[in-house]
């Protein structure tokens, strides 16, 4: 085993002196709870992304659940989603009182296949959640179209795709849905953890809006930031403890600045992890309704079938090398939680899990220096090179 003194570590974030300055700034302010720097957030993200509004919330999590909510999922309702995505997509389901329906991937772009949404949606089905996954956007034309026809909301799981588009249009921007954005530490712009849903829809916006805060009519820091005016508040709706801070949007706003000098970067390493990758493994595909990848994940695809080692110890040689490549993601109805509640086994959805047998993630991130992508290349290729059969 090769001993590093350097750890490549996968997903970590970019920081510098700006983000410092807008923290103290909120903290000298006084006022770190949610407030103003939430408000100019929400605007600037929602100009980003071409959307009328953008409304902050705590997570990715939360943006899904008060989405669902606002387009009146509710018990009894069923949400057709893919079973290749991190279990929060689903969780978001339950917590509206729904049940998950989930659909297998395409092979190649390792998004949820629209061929076979129609089969899956029952009277039941209220919405649809595409993920986009790894940042590479899904076949919205044709998710739309199926939408249209059935009366069903679309929900994007937005948390890969940040500056993502789709046919040269922003993802948070697509008319007829609602987007759920990420901003943990691992994404492509961060603001520690927070959340944020994009839509067209004035009435929508301002739903979750309450419903992020207790389902209270005026907001705490409005009602607080001083002046004679006395503002008072309601509990109009059942809500929920789903807010931003002003301290977290502070740090996002300056991520926010610097997303397309990151995403940049994270394109020029994924050219370099193509060049001196692709003949040794499978790469997700990237059709031309994707005028953008995103990049947040960059997936290889084992051909294992021509190997020596699993998939497994072949990420523990990776690992060795002092490479933070991981795995993204068991499928849901591989999860025993899943498995025990819904009745899903191993087998329901062999399409997923043939890729989940054979993907290992490479970090690519914009804190990674242009020796360390070339590192990484360089390193995988070798060791695939070294398991290949002869």
């Amino acid at each position: 085993m090769k001993n590093n003194k350097k750890f490549i570590v996968f997903g970590k974030p970019s920081f510098n002196k700006e983000e410092l300055k807008a923290v103290k700034q909120v903290l000298d302010s006084g006022w770190v709870g949610m407030g103003p720097r939430c408000e100019e957030f929400e605007k600037l993200f929602a100009e980003y992304v071409g959307a009328k509004y953008a409304v902050s919330v705590s997570s990715c999590t939360a943006a899904l659940h008060l989405a669902l909510l606002a387009a009146n999922v509710g018990p009894g309702d069923e949400v057709i989603t893919t079973t290749l995505t991190f279990v929060a997509t689903t969780n978001a389901i339950e917590y509206a009182g729904a049940k998950p329906v989930l659909v297998d991937i395409d092979p190649h772009t390792l998004n949820i296949d629209p061929k076979l949404i129609g089969a899956a949606i029952t009277k039941k089905t209220k919405a649809i959640i595409p993920v986009h996954y790894g940042g590479l956007p899904c076949e919205m034309d044709k998710i739309f179209a199926i939408a249209k026809k059935h009366g069903l909301a679309v929900v994007e799981d937005a948390a890969h795709a940040i500056a993502s588009r789709w046919k040269g249009k922003m993802i948070g921007g697509l008319k007829n849905s609602l987007a759920c954005f990420s901003f943990y530490p691992n994404k492509n712009m961060t603001s520690v953890e927070g959340g944020m849903v994009t839509t067209d829809n004035k009435k929508i916006a301002e739903n979750i809006k309450i419903t992020r805060l207790h389902g209270m009519d005026n907001e705490a820091w409005k009602r607080y930031r001083g002046g004679k005016k006395i503002i008072r508040s309601e509990m109009v709706m059942l809500g929920f403890k789903y807010n931003l801070t002003d301290l977290q949007a502070a740090i996002g706003i300056c991520q926010l600045k610097k997303l397309e000098r990151f995403q940049k970067t994270r394109e020029k390493y994924a050219k370099i992890y193509d060049k001196c990758l692709s003949e040794y493994c499978d790469l997700q595909k990237r059709p031309e309704h994707s005028s953008r990848h995103a990049f947040h994940l960059y997936v290889i695809l084992l051909k294992l079938e021509n190997m020596t080692a699993t998939r497994d110890e072949i990420l523990q040689q990776i690992r060795n090398h002092g490479i933070g490549a991981t795995i993204h993601y068991l499928p849901v109805h591989m999860h025993r939680y899943y498995q025990k509640k819904f009745g899903f086994k191993n087998g329901d959805f062999p399409i997923a899990e043939c890729a989940y047998e054979r993907m290992i993630t490479l970090p690519l991130t914009p804190s990674m220096s242009l020796k360390d992508a070339k590192k990484i290349a360089e390193t995988v290729k070798r060791i695939l090179i070294a398991n290949t059969k002869k």
